[in-house]
């Protein structure tokens, strides 16, 4: 792996599959009565968060400290950065600190590349604006992998608010690079501009047909749509968006038994994804979360931990 983790060009899929067999053994960390390995004692790791969050925030927390690491939570509303101080202060403050790791979100794309060149400690993104997530494609894809066994040939549907995600460019490059077959639906007004030229540099199909491309899916996973990023009218209603590429109780009846309905949260219910659905037997949502406690303490310890520590 690289010193940083800004991205999923940042790793090979030789580096994946090493993320995944030290999640796979991170993971069984969850089931212990006392939930510690020495791997990053005496390490310190600052989770800076400039947007909120629940899942991404609290999976770093607990990751780090389980892996014995001293994890400290900065948000923007409770920093210097709320009085006026800019970005690139901000960090230098807290690097100079003597810190070992530096977990950024921020809602500018490229904001995390950018830090690293600001700084010498390790940097991963936990979420860039638009940009990218990488550290939650590479828990959907263990999240898959668990389930499917290998995503070699498998045909993965990533439905819904493709615009403003950063989870489905993440997943994108993650998924194909694990030897899946990938389809983006969207309706028109939320496909990414340019996705023709970019679909076929990256080798994923797109469609506006949700009800064509369901039937041959063997994994789903549906995206939030997100209202906070949109400033226009991207569909007439919530109902209408629902009626064209929500996973309705109708739509889920479509999918052949066992094929893995997923969404990195927070869910939308009644919009992108019917109750029926996200609450259904083949739903990973909730296992999802529990990967990602694992993946971050596996990327965690690949990026942070030296030569003389051992899981």
């Amino acid at each position: 792996m690289n010193k940083h983790l800004l991205s999923i060009d940042d790793v090979s899929a030789g580096d994946i599959q090493e993320i995944f067999t030290t999640a796979a053994e991170m993971h069984d960390v969850q089931n212990r009565q006392v939930k510690k390995l020495p791997a990053l004692r005496g390490r310190t790791v600052i989770n800076l968060f400039f947007e909120d969050s629940t899942r991404t925030r609290s999976s770093f927390e607990i990751a780090g400290k389980w892996l014995s690491a001293d994890v400290i939570n900065l948000s923007a509303k409770g920093s210097s950065a709320s009085k006026g101080e800019s970005l690139r202060d901000t960090v230098l403050t807290v690097t100079a600190m003597g810190i070992d790791g530096l977990v950024v979100r921020h809602g500018a794309s490229g904001a995390a590349e950018q830090i690293s060149r600001w700084i010498d400690v390790p940097v991963i993104n936990a979420g860039d604006g638009t940009h990218e997530h990488p550290t939650q494609a590479l828990l959907d894809g263990y999240t898959l992998t668990r389930r499917l066994g290998t995503l070699e040939g498998k045909h993965v549907a990533i439905v819904g608010d493709l615009t403003h995600s950063r989870v489905f460019r993440s997943n994108v490059k993650s998924l194909t690079k694990l030897g899946a077959t990938v389809t983006a639906v969207a309706p028109p007004t939320l496909m990414p501009a340019g996705v023709g030229d970019w679909s076929k540099a990256a080798g994923f199909a797109t469609s506006y047909d949700l009800d064509e491309v369901l039937p041959q899916a063997d994994a789903v996973m549906m995206l939030r749509v997100q209202r906070e990023r949109m400033s226009g009218g991207f569909f007439p209603t919530a109902r209408e968006y629902t009626v064209g590429y929500g996973l309705t109780r109708d739509r889920l009846a479509v999918l052949e038994p066992g094929t893995p309905i997923l969404h990195p949260g927070p869910m939308n219910r009644g919009l992108e994804i019917s109750a029926d659905a996200a609450d259904a037997l083949d739903s990973l949502v909730l296992d999802q979360v529990s990967a990602g406690v694992a993946v971050r303490m596996s990327v965690l310890y690949h990026l942070l931990a030296g030569e003389e520590t051992s899981a």
